[in-house]
């Protein structure tokens, strides 16, 4: 019984050491995000575990086979199966999220502590492995809550029962780890600029654009004052119940991160009137503005989610609003929005069909085609003026990557390059060649007259280089007649550089780099004068398709 009990007591000594030791440990007092309901018990639901098991599977750092001593099956027979509801997604991708950062640490604890060679898992299951293994060091091995209305999974109940009865070496080894690279707390152990990102996350402040197809300016700030808040000058003033107007754009509205659900309760939000929307997506469709004004549709093409299409329709409809009400008869034309979709699932788009019914979307059209399978002489896009593309891209600007993954419907497999140092030479090249193949598509539609090209990635490589190899390759194309030049766009000419040798060439790019205050991206206008040449291009290269013109 002795023996027993002082095996009891240093086992509950060396849990209790991972105070410090939480894989989750930040400098910032804010509580572990992965947890559904921190208050009742930590932890997560078993499907959950599945959930971020499925994503860390797919997007895994793979070594070499030759350095590979433990291995996570194929990534072509994984499935990332539907979240039960948007906490239970949340929680998978951050467990999944902080796993694939501190992956190699963890195969170290794992190895280290012989777990592999005395508890043999086929190598289907070792992506839960290490997922529960994250979780279980960051609640200090504490149980589970079960709650009666979960349903169990027999996969996840084993795997943790196994963790469990192995964490007193479990624990040992993660001492180990900790004394051998001298770490205070484990987040030490992550590059220095991963880092300094969460900690950006924790002051990352609240953007919502106002829907105008649904409400007023003037109809939102009165709701607004109503409830309490009070408008401010500047981001610098934002505390508790108020708010502030964009510099750049003059339909968004910030606000503390901390009001979220203050916010709520005015049922702004749950009646879409505002839309909360990181501010590197909203960039884009207010730099729409002044070229939708001389006339002409729009095109959309590359990834957004439904929030960016509706923001670019509302903006478009104000535009139209606004020829109207001046008298403009010249262009009475209700400007439309084409939406490339690719050759998604049918269910996607009826999905995405129902977002923008919600958000009050009456002018946008979506197209079952990408934009490189998009023929330039398209009778729907006979009036077509403006394209906006918004390329695949590293997202290396973004530091919040879960929540943006999340509100962006992009793919999680993209977590994995947001949770390493930097993004490999190998796959910037892949991504640029692609952003340039689709912007030389995007520059032959003969009656455009101006390119919008956004991305949210720090690297040279998928911005300014884009776009000069991209220019001097159309400089001497023919179907690309008129040439395009660079311009900056029109809502943000205030755009300077210290750096007086390259001062012209940036004075033509908009970059709003990474902050406390928000996300950074990239802005490219490409402009052309078409009046000379118009017609004669038209009829000698499209008299088809001129016929059918009213």
């Amino acid at each position: 019984m002795v023996r027993k009990s002082g095996a009891v007591r240093r086992s509950q000594k060396q849990i209790s050491a991972l105070k410090h030791l939480s894989l989750l440990d930040r400098d910032s007092p804010e509580p572990p995000v992965i947890q559904i309901n921190p208050d009742e018990s930590p932890g997560c639901t078993d499907q959950v575990y599945l959930h971020a098991a499925a994503i860390f599977q797919s997007s895994h750092l793979e070594k070499p086979a030759a350095h590979r001593l433990i291995s996570y099956g194929k990534r072509s027979e994984v499935s990332i199966p539907d979240a039960q509801d948007e906490a239970s997604q949340r929680a998978a991708y951050q467990l999944a999220f902080n796993t694939l950062k501190y992956q190699q640490l963890l195969e170290d604890i794992l190895i280290d502590s012989c777990f592999c060679l005395s508890q043999p898992m086929p190598d289907s299951s070792m992506s839960l492995v290490v997922v529960l293994l994250t979780d279980l060091l960051d609640r200090k091995f504490l149980p589970r809550r079960q709650s009666t209305n979960q349903k169990a999974v027999k996969a996840v109940r084993e795997v943790e029962a196994c963790l469990l009865r192995f964490k007193t070496k479990l624990v040992a080894s993660l001492a180990r780890c900790r004394i051998k690279h001298e770490l205070l707390t484990l987040d030490r152990i992550l590059p220095e600029n991963i880092r300094h990102r969460q900690e950006r996350e924790t002051h990352l402040l609240l953007y919502t654009w106002i829907n105008t197809l649904l409400c007023s300016v003037e109809e939102v700030s009165e709701v607004l004052h109503t409830s309490g808040f009070v408008c401010v000058e500047s981001v610098g003033q934002l505390e508790g119940r108020t708010f502030c107007k964009d510099p750049h754009c003059l339909d968004l509205l910030v606000f503390p991160n901390s009001v979220k659900r203050e916010l709520s309760d005015t049922r702004l939000l749950s009646d879409y009137r505002l839309v909360i929307q990181d501010k590197s997506c909203c960039l884009g469709p207010c730099a729409l503005r002044p070229l939708l004004a001389a006339g002409g549709d729009v095109l959309m093409a590359g990834c957004f989610s439904a929030q960016t299409i509706a923001h670019v329709s509302a903006v478009a409809a104000s535009v139209s609003a606004h020829t109207l009400t001046e008298g403009h008869t010249a262009n009475t034309h209700s400007q439309m929005v084409f939406v490339c979709l690719g050759d998604g699932q049918q269910s996607h788009t009826e999905e995405l069909q129902k977002t923008l019914s919600k958000l009050g979307c009456k002018n946008v059209q979506l197209l079952s085609a990408s934009l490189e399978s998009l023929e330039v002489c398209d009778v729907r896009l006979l009036k077509l003026a403006v394209l906006f593309l918004m390329p695949a891209c590293s997202l290396s600007a973004v530091s919040n990557p879960v929540d943006y993954i999340m509100q962006e419907k992009r793919d999680p497999r993209l977590l994995l390059d947001l949770s390493q140092a930097s993004v490999s030479p190998e796959k910037l090249q892949t991504l640029a060649a692609q952003q340039r193949k689709e912007l030389q598509h995007a520059m032959h539609f003969p009656q455009v007259r101006a390119v919008l090209y956004s991305t949210c990635s720090v690297y040279s490589e998928e911005n300014e280089e884009v776009l000069q190899t991209v220019l001097s390759h159309t400089q001497e194309d023919p179907t690309t007649a008129p040439p395009y030049s660079l311009s900056c766009p029109a809502l943000l000419q205030d755009c300077s550089t210290e750096d007086e040798e390259s001062e012209e060439m940036k004075s033509r790019f908009f970059t709003l780099e990474p902050s406390d205050h928000n996300n950074g991206c990239f802005l490219a206008l490409l402009t052309r004068q078409l009046k000379a040449c118009w017609e004669e291009f038209l009829w000698g290269f499209w008299p088809s398709v001129f016929a059918l013109i009213d």
